[in-house]
């Protein structure tokens, strides 16, 4: 195990302290997040002032809600995160290979986890992605998807579930609560909920929470697991015509 990652032996415990800012920022993702599920038809008007094109207006309401938080999130997490990347500073090579390699590993545990419950579907929100990707570029989606998402959902999902809830709450609970949380917030509201549908993001959520434990808490190396495999999904999308993916998608096994 000399290869894994951890923080120093006596971390400083008022980084792992919920402060005002953390409650302030997850309670408000949370808030229009459910907002989005419930009544998300209401922005539709708000929505087409900002842009005729419901995709182009989709992109900014989207881009707004999660450069906000992430901007909360960034002011809320700094410090750990400096620490984090000093420590991923020190064996730049584990780094290199283990972010790739936790890719691969998440891309086969999704494969393993949907055939176990029949035939693969695609959620609404993997379905609402892609017809966004084909009508915005792949340099304003990066951002957004790349960028800002995956530091945002690490911050809420590991960083506070995992690193500060665990203070409280038996380590491996808030694990269980990290995932099902970070996999029912991309289907609620969306679609019935059914086990070929949630097994893509249980897979990933489960993880993005072995490497951020793996790796001792190490929230700046789940983000570049997770952005690197977002990274990954847009250039497949972006490199696909639609056409072809649209004959892809009703392939039958």
């Amino acid at each position: 195990m000399g290869t894994v990652l951890r923080t120093p032996p006596a971390p400083r415990p008022e980084l792992y302290r919920f402060s005002r800012l953390d409650f302030f920022t997850a309670g408000l993702y949370v808030a229009v997040a459910v907002f989005f599920a419930v009544a998300g038809g209401l922005l539709v008007p708000l929505m087409l002032q900002l842009s005729p094109n419901p995709a182009v207006a989709s992109y900014s309401v989207n881009l707004i809600f999660y450069g906000g938080i992430g901007i909360l999130a960034l002011a809320a997490v700094r410090q750990v995160a400096a620490r984090d990347l000093r420590v991923l500073a020190t064996r730049p090579w584990f780094t290199i290979l283990m972010v790739p390699l936790a890719v691969v590993a998440m891309m086969i545990l999704t494969a393993i986890f949907v055939s176990l419950t029949g035939p693969p579907q695609t959620s609404a929100n993997q379905a609402g992605l892609q017809a966004l990707m084909q009508q915005v570029p792949a340099w304003l989606m990066v951002p957004l998807l790349v960028i800002v998402g995956p530091f945002v959902e690490e911050y809420i999902f590991r960083h506070l579930l995992i690193g500060k809830l665990s203070r409280r709450v038996n380590l491996w609970v808030c694990c269980a609560l990290s995932v099902v949380l970070f996999a029912g917030l991309h289907i609620v509201g969306q679609e019935d909920l059914t086990l070929p549908v949630l097994m893509p993001y249980l897979a990933m959520g489960a993880v993005l929470v072995f490497v951020y434990v793996w790796t001792g808490k190490n929230v700046m190396f789940s983000y570049f697991v997770h952005a690197s495999k977002n990274l990954l999904a847009v250039i497949f999308i972006y490199a696909i015509p639609p056409d072809l993916m649209e004959q892809l998608q009703n392939v039958q096994p």
